[in-house]
């Protein structure tokens, strides 16, 4: 069994401003960019999907009867309020 802690959301998120700006800067190496951009791609990829399941999770809601009723999502963001 490994008793390795997975990284919270904001720490990877963290890694991945790291990154991002370790290669804006561009006084790295060409194979060690290759790499960073690499495990960016990564990042971005999971956080992404952790930020997708953190809406969907947060989209429905329990009424008091037990049942979901999915929260309003704005469509376009016309806003009319007659």
């Amino acid at each position: 069994m490994s008793d390795e802690k997975q990284p919270t959301f904001e720490e990877n998120l963290t890694t991945l401003e790291t990154i991002v700006s370790q290669l804006e800067q561009g006084d790295i190496p060409l194979e060690q960019a290759l790499d960073q951009f690499q495990k960016g791609v990564a990042l971005s990829k999971s956080l992404q999907a952790t930020l997708q399941d953190a809406e969907k999770t947060l989209t429905t809601m329990m009424k008091d009867s037990d049942q979901e009723v999915a929260f309003e999502t704005p469509q376009g963001g016309n806003g009319d309020a007659d």
